[in-house]
């Protein structure tokens, strides 16, 4: 029995699940200058603070996972038999 586990972020009212793309974007930020301000534009959040709280929620092993292995591990959720869904 197989057990996918994806994330989900919760900042206010909104949720953010961690896909390929929003990898790519903390990838982004982890790896340069990126401001709280364009993190939060990026993601679709009201503001800095909002995309503080996010940063602050998202595990740091996510951070420097590439988004291409984050695909891949994604797509073995089609197949399992059970998809755990990660609320933080």
């Amino acid at each position: 029995m197989t057990t996918c586990e994806k994330y989900v972020i919760v900042v206010g009212d909104k949720e953010i699940e961690i896909d390929e793309s929003v990898v790519k974007i903390l990838n982004h930020y982890a790896r340069t200058e990126m401001s709280l301000e364009q993190l939060a534009e990026h993601l679709g959040l009201d503001s800095w603070m909002e995309a503080y709280e996010f940063v602050k929620k998202v595990p740091a092993w996510i951070l420097w996972v590439p988004p291409t292995l984050w695909k891949r591990e994604m797509e073995k959720c089609k197949q399992a038999d059970e998809i755990k869904i990660i609320k933080i």
